[in-house]
């Protein structure tokens, strides 16, 4: 099944999904932090989440399978960092949101790492934005 990552509004990009994972984002959840004043800063949502037992490497390459899915584009790999770099352009203005996630060995698991970035003078519902990004890091068990 494909998910529609963001879909265009007036100003911002806004995370929708079609797939529930509530019980196993909720640490995702727990951890979501949102930096800067909206529309005159630019923001930042943060959030991270461990999973034990997931391969750093699998969950890198699930976290890219799933950001092309959604429709992102100059998606930038950095395997020896564990990153991935993806923007999309979902307002029509032609200012990209990024997003960047790091998959990381940690213990006998992978620590995920999320951040949505939107420039200023753009907007991304905080709750929206919580629940998307939850679930683009809950792909790297997939």
């Amino acid at each position: 099944m494909s998910w529609s990552f963001i879909r265009a509004a007036a100003t911002a990009g806004l995370f929708v999904f079609a797939l529930p994972t509530a019980a196993s984002a909720q640490a995702c959840v727990e951890n979501f932090t949102v930096e800067g004043t909206p529309l005159l800063t630019a923001m930042n949502y943060r959030t991270s989440q461990t999973f034990p037992g997931v391969d750093s490497r699998k969950a890198l390459n699930s976290l890219r399978q799933g950001m092309l899915a959604e429709g992102f584009s100059n998606i930038d790999v950095d395997r020896s960092g564990g990153a991935l770099t993806a923007v999309q352009e979902t307002s029509g203005s032609g200012r990209p949101q990024t997003l960047r996630v790091t998959a990381r060995k940690v213990g006998n698991g992978t620590r995920v790492d999320a951040v949505f970035m939107v420039q200023v003078g753009q907007v991304a519902g905080p709750d929206t934005v919580r629940a998307a990004i939850c679930r683009v890091v809950g792909s790297a068990r997939l």
